[in-house]
């Protein structure tokens, strides 16, 4: 670029909310490069492509990485080197979705690499990065020469309160109930992904209307600043050898045999193996003909026909690969708790698409850190997806988790979040999708099945959760919409569009485009079709499992989550821990207390429900508030001549003098009571001076009636006029005819008589 000072173009995004894009400040040996501004969020997109492609390069090398800077909000990294590491998951998906918006921009054969760097380099609490970021990435590629075809962008849209916003705040996006990332061109659709809570198609396609809006605005300001920083033409690219000649003698051998091979309707190694040995027969008649140079087309044009042939036949004749009609759906099968181990598990076969999943079951410290550079947030409900190589039948490295999986995990994930019990439920889950066969739509498959997995563990989902993968076949004014499509249908295809959703609405939605945009009349069709899909699976998936099971596996981790007034909460953990720590120990439970909203929420996890109920009764004891007047079933801790000390809550001991054990005159002790006995008691007084508990055990036994020449006795022991006037009776007798006990014990004892 040749600019000489800062360039910049604002534009209203509604509400008065001001965005700005400036060029010419920062990055200026890039190709292109702005900074995108909302309130204090500022973020910079660079983009730099090389001059020309690789040698042999077939295929368009762009790479985009969006990093969001810990600076940006003021923050120090939590690595150990205290330096941003590898992109986290928010960071891949974000990168992912200005990816799929811009590839479909360039020109087919373009094969120069380009590397497009978007960073976080201020942030603020209330406005969403990840929702300027392809607008950022898009502008710098409008004022730099590289050969793009249009101008893009990219909004979010929620629905709060039954009002469509487009770039919510934080807080607004926390109360929607739709939210859905729309990329567009001028005049197409081009990419969305999102969620809802069981939206309607119309609903949709309304976001989609609201988003085409807003997003013409930004790309209209793009345009503006193209113009000011005097951007006037692309520059010149090394197009592909080609050889028409040879184009020409490989359609005329191949494209009856290849048209063949795709109308067989056999399966997909089958399909294959006869497509590899067609080109191997066409690379024997081509035979030493070919120049050197020639060589490497020869695979090129036989992808190119296979394209094309596949796709007419499709078009004309209605025929896809494997034989079915353009709605028709794989064959299912599907089983649940087929491993004796996992908390919940699920097979979902549908046609060479397998997926087993498994649900795990844990504890609030199993929770997930999800960490940005603005915030850190822990979620309870996990679900991870992997795809080995086995399952295409190939060999490869296993380097990790991929920018693909994380994508269809993040899918499925937000798809099953709809459905999952709220805030109260104890539960951290994970799901784990393994894809062991793919043939196209293997995160619908992870969908469906993790669905059945979490009724099969007994997770209170109420609804059942099914995905179809639709695709798009369109050639001038001509298009056909296939659901559930192949691998190879996706691969020759112009749309990926997985939806997601229950028998009452949209969950989940992934759209990917690789033509000029999708027109809302086929967004609408394509809508439809895929409502009746995802019904027809719902209904075998209803036949399989109908409901969660009432409750979890006996294997299955035991949790209660109770709430405590906040004031408890130190009485619980205890000084540095000590008490909290002596229940785990002595329960082998697991006991998480935080404060949350004013109140104190224990989660309490145990393997085994004797430790769970013992772990519980303990913390309701601590943070018991005792009665007058309550009966407790109380444990003898220890026995005095003057009576017993009994624990009738958890950690809350009250004597049980001797006069109140029984009705009959106890002389001492002895024989009474021992340690460990269970006794049931009635708290009768707390002390108001001391907080001392006087307990009874006789105002529970029926008073026996007077045995005749007992009248004295009972009288003695049971009236206050005789022991008032002379300090004595039967009961006075008693203290002066033994030893006095300790003063400790002494001043007890009278505590907890009856008043005089």
């Amino acid at each position: 670029m040749s600019i000489k000072q800062p360039l910049s173009v604002t534009f209203d995004i509604g509400g008065g909310r001001m965005v700005s894009i400036e060029t010419g400040k920062l990055a200026r040996q890039a190709n292109g490069s702005v900074t995108v501004r909302q309130g204090k969020c500022i973020i910079l997109a660079t983009v730099v492509a090389n001059s020309e492609p690789k040698e042999g390069q077939s295929f368009f090398p762009l790479s985009v990485d969006y990093q969001e800077k810990f600076a940006s909000a003021g923050r120090v990294p939590g690595s150990f080197f205290k330096r941003e590491a590898r992109l986290n998951d928010y960071e891949i998906l974000t990168s992912r979705l200005i990816d799929r918006a811009l590839r479909p921009l360039f020109p087919e054969d373009y094969f120069c690499d380009v590397q497009v760097l978007v960073s976080l380099i201020s942030s603020d609490e209330e406005v969403l990065p990840d929702s300027l970021a392809c607008l950022a990435a898009s502008a710098a590629l409008a004022v730099s020469d590289i050969p793009i075809q249009e101008i893009i962008s990219e909004v979010r849209i929620a629905r709060v309160a039954g009002e469509m916003i487009v770039n919510p705040t934080r807080a607004q996006l926390a109360a929607s109930d739709l939210e859905f990332m729309i990329a567009a061109t001028e005049k197409n659709i081009m990419m969305v992904e999102g969620e809802a809570k069981e939206c309607q198609e119309e609903d949709l396609v309304k976001a989609l209307e609201v988003a085409h809006q807003a997003i013409r605005i930004q790309i209209k300001a793009q345009q503006e600043l193209r113009d000011k920083a005097g951007v006037v033409g692309k520059r010149e690219y090394t197009k592909p050898y080609r050889n028409p000649e040879l184009e020409q003698k490989i359609i005329a051998f191949a494209k009856d045999k290849m048209h063949a091979i795709s109308a067989s309707a056999s399966q997909k190694h089958e399909r294959s193996d006869a497509f590899s040995a067609l080109q191997k027969e066409l690379t024997e008649y081509l035979g030493g003909e070919i120049p050197d140079e020639d060589k490497k087309l020869v695979g090129h044009y036989f992808g190119e026909l296979q394209y094309h042939v596949v796709r007419d036949m499709i078009l004309d004749e209605g025929r896809r690969l494997d034989g079915r009609g353009t709605e028709d759906i794989r064959t299912l099968t599907m089983e649940t708790d087929l491993l004796p181990t996992p908390h919940g598990s699920a097979l979902f076969t549908r046609g060479e698409t397998q997926s087993l999943t498994t649900v795990t079951l844990g504890t609030p410290l199993d929770e997930l850190l999800v960490e940005s550079a603005f915030e850190s947030n822990y979620t309870k409900f996990i679900l991870h997806y992997n795809f080995p190589p086995f399952s295409t039948g190939e060999v490869k490295m296993l380097r990790g988790v991929g920018r693909r999986e994380v994508g269809h995990g993040n899918l499925a994930m937000r798809s099953l979040k709809q459905m999952m019990p709220g805030s109260d439920y104890p539960y951290t889950v994970r799901v784990v999708s393994d894809i062991l066969e793919s043939n196209g739509s293997s995160s619908m498959a992870t969908v469906c099945a993790g669905s059945l997995a979490l009724m099969d563990a007994g997770v209170p989902i109420k609804k059942h959760v099914s995905g179809v993968a639709m695709g798009l076949i369109k050639k001038d004014d001509k298009f056909a919409i296939l659901t559930d499509i192949l691998g190879d249908e996706d691969h020759l295809g112009d749309m990926d569009f997985k939806v997601t959703g229950t028998r009452e609405g949209i969950c989940g939605v992934q759209m990917d485009i690789k033509v000029d945009g999708l027109s809302m009349e086929i967004m609408r069709k394509a809508l439809e079709q895929a409502r009746r899909g995802r019904l027809h699976i719902l209904d075998a998936m209803y036949a399989t499992v109908d409901q969660a099971r009432e409750d979890v596996k006996p294997h299955a981790p035991r949790m209660v989550k109770i709430t405590i007034d906040k004031e408890f909460i130190g009485a619980v953990i205890g000084p540095g821990g000590k008490v909290i720590q002596e229940i785990q120990r002595e329960t082998g439970a697991t006991i998480n207390i935080e404060e949350i909203n004013g109140v104190g929420e224990v989660s309490i996890f145990s393997k085994e429900k004797a430790g769970l109920d013992k772990a519980l009764a303990w913390i309701n004891g601590l943070v018991a508030v005792p009665v007058i007047g309550e009966v407790y079933e109380g444990t003898v801790k220890s026995i005095k001549e003057f009576g017993a000390f009994v624990e009738f809550i958890p950690k809350k001991e009250g004597l049980l003098h001797i006069s109140e054990i029984s009705w009959k005159r106890l002389e001492s002790m002895e024989g009474v009571l021992k340690e460990g006995d269970s006794v049931k008691v009635k708290l009768l007084d707390i002390d108001p001076r001391t907080g001392k508990f006087k307990l009874s055990r006789k105002v529970l036994i029926p008073k026996p009636e007077p045995q005749p020449g007992m009248e004295h006795e009972g009288g003695h022991r049971g009236g206050n006029h005789s022991r008032g006037h002379n300090g004595g009776g039967h009961g006075g007798n008693r203290t002066h005819n033994r030893p006095r006990p300790s003063n400790e014990g002494e001043q007890t004892v009278n505590q907890n008589q009856p008043s005089e």
